[in-house]
């Protein structure tokens, strides 16, 4: 598939999930009274929930500068900036936030950061990334069954789901970097046993494709060896970072003058839909996030409170993250163009 059929693909899946999710949120609901609701939310308190939302984009921001000066590499603060917000959006429009990170390499590599280089940083940023989603749906299991018999009741079944694919994921992740040799044998042994299928055409290539991979997975396991503190003080910035985003929902709640539920219990009960939707493959969660929120928030978001609540907090979690990437992406596409044709002139 050609990049423009991808991206025309990527576009009409959004737009088509954005259309069902609508239709299936507000079908038979009065909009009028959903947007008086709304305006009588205090500004304030939403503007500290975009404030989050900045922050939990600066927060990557400050990873990659970080690592990327552990490396010797020098970039410019609103450079990594821009490298977040171009990773964001791409995720928010792609299944299962795929999109970001190779979007984020080419970006690197039109400012000259090799592209090994950038492989490394991202992954680690990806295992920190899934490593914090575990922790908190593990802390959930462990020492919050009240809040999650209480709240989550009727959504456990999609959020040890969730929990159990990332899981998974961060094991896998763990795996091919710190035992790069017996993921490789388990991977090509997969292929040899799939190519006799024939369910693979020019296994040959694909085998070789893989086995980049597997270098960069390996240069990974080489630089966390050299740089053994970096892993902690990422994923302690990590950890701030998406506790940032998730904060978003206790000042909708906060908005609406709403009191009796607990702050932690509210950051917790939005990290746990986090935690379920992470790795299904739908832009942004798109869908499933709200049903998820209307369920879950019900008893808070009491009376005519909870769908106006989810609007407003879906709204800025998700939307106003895409938009304001969007822009910035927009800014640094139209920028390295313009210094790209300058280039050709001279």
């Amino acid at each position: 598939m050609s990049e423009r059929k991808k991206n025309l693909f990527n576009a009409a899946f959004v737009l088509i999930v954005f259309a069902l999710t609508i239709y299936s949120v507000f079908a038979g609901k009065d909009l009028g009274d959903i947007a008086e609701t709304i305006t009588e939310a205090e500004p304030v308190y939403l503007l500290l929930g975009m404030g989050c939302v900045v922050l939990f984009i600066w927060g990557e921001s400050k990873i990659l500068h970080y690592m990327f000066g552990t490396l010797g590499i020098r970039t410019k603060r609103r450079t990594c900036f821009m490298y977040s917000c171009v990773g964001f959006f791409f995720s928010c429009i792609t299944p299962s936030a795929g999109g970001g990170q190779p979007a984020q390499i080419l970006y690197m590599r039109k400012n000259m950061i090799p592209v090994p280089v950038a492989t490394v940083v991202l992954m680690i940023v990806t295992i920190t990334y899934k490593l914090v989603l575990v922790a908190v749906g593990c802390f959930l299991v462990l020492f919050c069954r009240g809040t999650m018999d209480r709240y989550m009741w009727e959504v456990l079944p999609v959020f040890y789901l969730g929990l159990g694919l990332n899981v998974v994921c961060c094991t896998a992740m763990l795996i091919l970097v710190f035992h790069t040799s017996l993921a490789r044998n388990i991977v090509m042994k997969l292929l040899d046993l799939l190519g006799g299928f024939r369910v693979f055409r020019r296994l040959a290539a694909k085998k070789e494709r893989l086995t980049l991979t597997m270098d960069h997975y390996g240069d990974t396991a080489a630089y966390l060896k050299q740089h053994k503190r970096v892993l902690v003080n990422v994923l302690l910035l990590t950890f701030m970072q998406r506790i940032a985003l998730f904060f978003v929902t206790f000042f909708v709640y906060r908005s609406f003058g709403l009191h009796g539920t607990a702050m932690w219990r509210i950051v917790l009960l939005q990290a746990s839909i986090s935690v379920s939707v992470d790795m299904l493959p739908l832009p942004g969660g798109m869908g499933i996030s709200e049903h998820l929120f209307l369920t879950i928030f019900d008893p808070i978001f009491y009376g005519d409170f909870l769908l106006p609540g989810m609007v407003l907090s879906r709204g800025i979690a998700y939307y106003v993250q895409l938009f304001f990437s969007a822009a910035v992406t927009a800014g640094a596409h139209f920028m390295f163009k313009r210094r790209g044709s300058r280039t050709k002139c001279t």
